[in-house]
């Protein structure tokens, strides 16, 4: 039986969300393919008519998750949000560079540029959400607000304090409003 156009585009969409829940989840390397299909709801074999090997998908994957991710934005809701418990309990649904930047290091040309381009872009729309007159000023702002954002919910996941988590994601947030 054929497939439809609309199928293959949904289920080409389902395998993607079920990756990029998993790769944010478990990391890229400990995730199989038969995983992903299954956590779509299809079988194996239809993956090679998706994606050319487990790498290409990483790849797509990231570009898709940090597509959806870097939609225009309020700064100070935003800066809310990522910097919650909510956020930092809720790695498989949330940011995918929190949660892969590390890992995507590791992992093929077309997956770090995946990543490049993605955080270029968030930059490019953090700046133009920036005080200041200068162009160099507000893009020196955005990068560094991202990388506290960044750094904070990665070292908030890591330790095993709740109370020193919520104060290194409370305190990231009040430096930035500061800036």
């Amino acid at each position: 039986m054929k497939v439809s156009r609309e199928q293959v585009a949904e289920n080409r969409e389902a395998i993607l969300a079920a990756a990029g829940k998993l790769f944010r989840e478990k990391g890229f390397d400990t995730v199989s393919v038969a995983e992903v299909m299954n956590a779509a709801g299809l079988t194996h074999g239809g993956f090679y008519g998706h994606f050319g090997s487990k790498d290409d998908l990483i790849a797509q994957t990231l570009a898709f998750l940090l597509e959806r991710a870097s939609r225009d934005f309020d700064l100070k809701p935003f800066v809310a949000r990522y910097l919650s418990a909510d956020h930092r309990d809720n790695a498989a649904t949330g940011c995918p560079t929190a949660a892969l930047a590390a890992d995507t290091r590791q992992q093929s040309a077309a997956a770090r540029e995946a990543m490049t381009l993605a955080q270029r872009g968030h930059i490019d729309r953090l700046s133009g959400k920036m005080e200041g007159r200068r162009a160099a000023a507000r893009r020196r702002a955005a990068i560094g607000s991202w990388s506290a954002m960044v750094g904070a919910v990665i070292l908030a996941r890591s330790v095993d304090d709740p109370d020193f988590a919520d104060e290194i994601l409370k305190e990231t947030g009040a430096w930035i409003a500061a800036r």
